[in-house]
């Protein structure tokens, strides 16, 4: 079977570990990479053995280029997806599917009116921890779900990034740039929202970078950096939420869901890890085994707290997998199947993140206009690097 040929828009910080799985993966090639920065697509070109490094223009008009892979930062992700679906490509991007509301509406209108694929970065959701967990409760392990947390809170991205200007631009801040990666897992684990409430601020207008190389040059913040609120999801579900980068040293959850009979939780060793990474522990605590630990002492209570279970993860994918929603994405191609990672996904969690500010903005609750499929699982026993047609 011919390979799909990829071309490759945006030769950045990421590009690195796309091009590394992408070469993992048997159905897809990347065929030519393109970068506006003079140099960078010729570099991984060189690096990678990718046969041609040309201009964004040559990208997207070359007649042997099946999908484009869109890689640049958000403010450009709406303008390159859409010059490929009107050249009659097929469009994977990274997160979030676009910086404004009505261009993400286009993008899916577009794709759908050429009979084109769509598809959109967060995959993690993918990765063997979200899977399993999906799996557990899709199997009613914790009973009929009916609350969720999600909390990512941290001081900010400009203590490591190389050019983290961005990230405190339009398009980015903590919702867009991490709250994509929960939004995206929750969607993808519980269904479509139905309403926000939330409350946003800004607790600092400028920012110091002690990172390399732009160490000591200060940025303006441009977006709030302080979002907390409230989700209910169409099924009934409510989950509270809260995404930061003004705060230091949480020991908060990561996102833990509350069924009728047991709570999941899915744990990090890594204090800033969430669900922006494929692997992780899933834990779980049935109801039964409750000890009421911290209720009035006159409640009868267990000797001793006992623990949560750790699931063995059921599914491979557990290391830096991205690119695994663009590999979907190629086999649904193929077969006429959605993809997962898909368009019209990325837009209900793009218009659920801009609904925390729109509620905040009017001291209202937000109504979403949009809704999407919670994506199908993935098959158990598949070989690596093989999905189902």
């Amino acid at each position: 079977m011919d390979t799909t040929k990829i071309g490759l828009i945006g030769c950045g910080n990421i590009s690195d570990v796309y091009i590394q799985n992408v070469q993992k993966w048997p159905v897809m090639e990347i065929a030519a990479c393109a970068d506006q920065m003079d140099g960078r697509a010729e570099e991984k070109a060189k690096q990678y053995g990718i046969p041609k490094a040309c201009s964004v223009q040559e990208v997207i008009d070359d007649k042997n280029i099946d999908v484009v892979l869109n890689l640049t930062t958000p403010q450009s992700h709406a303008e390159i997806c859409l010059a490929a679906l009107n050249a009659g490509k097929h469009a994977f991007t990274e997160k979030p599917l676009a910086v404004h509301i009505e261009d993400g509406k286009k993008m899916v209108e577009t794709a759908k009116k050429k009979n084109l694929f769509l598809g959109s970065a967060p995959d993690t959701f993918l990765g063997g921890r979200l899977q399993t967990a999906r799996k557990l409760i899709d199997d009613g392990w914790i009973g009929e779900p009916i609350a969720a947390t999600a909390f990512c809170a941290f001081h900010g991205h400009e203590v490591w990034h190389p050019d983290p200007e961005f990230l405190y631009q339009e398009g980015a801040g903590p919702m867009l740039d991490m709250g994509v990666y929960y939004m995206t897992a929750l969607v993808s684990l519980l269904g479509p929202v139905g309403s926000v409430v939330g409350n946003s601020k800004r607790y600092f207008d400028k920012r110091t970078i002690t990172s390399e190389p732009k160490y000591g040059q200060t940025i303006d913040v441009d977006i709030d950096t302080h979002i907390t609120g409230v989700m209910e999801f169409q099924n009934n579900v409510s989950a509270t939420i809260m995404m930061s980068f003004d705060v230091w040293d949480p020991t908060l959850p990561r996102i833990e869901i509350y069924g009728k009979e047991g709570t999941l939780y899915l744990s990090e060793d890594d204090p800033y890890g969430g669900p922006n990474i494929f692997g992780g522990k899933v834990q779980l605590r049935r109801g039964a085994d409750s000890d009421w630990v911290g209720f009035p002492t006159e409640i009868p209570r267990k000797e001793c707290r006992s623990p949560f279970d750790e699931i063995p993860l059921l599914y491979g994918y557990t290391g830096n997998s991205r690119g695994i929603g663009l590999a979907d994405m190629v086999y649904a191609i193929r077969s006429g199947r959605k993809n997962r990672a898909n368009g019209e996904m990325a837009y209900h969690v793009l218009e659920t993140m801009y609904g925390f500010l729109e509620s905040s903005k009017k001291a209202a609750y937000y109504k979403l206009n949009s809704t999407c499929e919670k994506p199908q699982p993935l098959k158990i026993g598949l070989p690596e690097y093989v999905l189902e047609e």
